[in-house]
């Protein structure tokens, strides 16, 4: 492993470590557009989280979260293409990208705007790639995830500790049909498939993770 700092926000960046990646290895095979924030990190000045709402939503946090979670994947893939395409030997025009989407970017959420935009902004750019790289006869894929419930650090602030956090566990995944949270390393497998060549007939698709919320659930977002 080597670890390079990247702000998926910046152009240069992304410049500066995909130059670097090909300077050491020689190449770029595979990038995944992670990096996502909710809007709800930052509390206000009153210490409560920012409004997200259609209402009430600043231009500000709007864009805060926009800048993360769509400016990053564009730039993201934008400069895994330029890498991709300059891949030397038999696999030029090779590559694969995964750019994390969500549930959210799947249907409304009334509270968290932003973020649900950005996510189904995502979904829609990540086709987008995908049939550019195929018009330009290029074998660089693009593929989005969709994870719903997962069990991360994103979802502490809604859980916290102390004896409640099994009963709001619960309660946020009650009406997920599988009746738990999904784990990081299910949705690991998924994006480690789409970036080997088991999937090399797989672009511009999404693939939802959300324990059957989706399939037929009338459930509230």
């Amino acid at each position: 492993a080597w670890y390079a700092r990247l702000d998926v926000r910046e152009d240069d960046d992304w410049g500066r470590v995909v130059d670097a990646v090909r300077a050491r290895w020689g190449r770029l095979d595979g990038v995944v557009n992670n990096a996502g924030i909710t809007g709800f990190e930052t509390p206000d000045a009153s210490g409560a989280p920012p409004a997200h709402d259609p209402e009430h939503a600043s231009l500000a946090a709007w864009r805060a979260v926009l800048a993360t979670n769509l400016d990053g994947v564009f730039l993201g893939c934008r400069h895994a293409i330029r890498a991709m395409r300059a891949n030397p030997g038999d696999a030029a025009g090779v590559g694969s990208i995964v750019n994390m989407s969500s549930r959210s970017g799947l249907v409304g959420i009334p509270r968290a705007a932003a973020y649900a935009a950005s996510k189904a902004a995502v979904r829609n750019h990540t086709k987008s790639v995908a049939l550019y790289c195929a018009e330009e006869g290029l074998r660089i894929r693009c593929n989005s995830v969709h994870p719903a419930a997962v069990l991360t650090p994103m979802w502490e602030p809604m859980l916290g500790d102390g004896p409640a956090r099994a009963e709001r566990m619960a309660a946020l995944v009650r009406d997920t049909p599988l009746r738990r949270f999904g784990t990081p390393e299910e949705v690991a497998a998924l994006v480690v498939h789409l970036l080997a060549d088991e999937s090399a007939y797989t672009t511009g698709a999404e693939f939802v993770l959300d324990g059957g919320l989706l399939a037929g659930s009338a459930a509230t977002p």
